[in-house]
């Protein structure tokens, strides 16, 4: 099953973007700050979802995290 329709796997892509693209901004912020329109500006707002966000995003991994280990 592709995991666009299977939304567990959905929310773990998302959950996977958004960390990535703030890892990605924290280490080298001149690529993913340079493109904040168009189809590369959602690298640019999963990373912004992820500064300003973190405490929620950290509980949502751990809640993916507990849920696939209980699956």
């Amino acid at each position: 099953m592709s995991a666009l329709f299977n939304f567990q796997s959905l929310l773990l892509v998302l959950l996977l973007l958004i960390c990535t693209c703030t890892y990605v901004r924290g280490t080298m912020p001149s690529i993913v700050d340079r493109n904040k329109e168009g189809f590369l500006g959602l690298f640019w707002k999963c990373a912004r979802i992820g500064e300003r966000l973190s405490p929620y995003v950290s509980l949502a991994c751990v809640a993916m995290a507990v849920s696939i280990l209980m699956s």
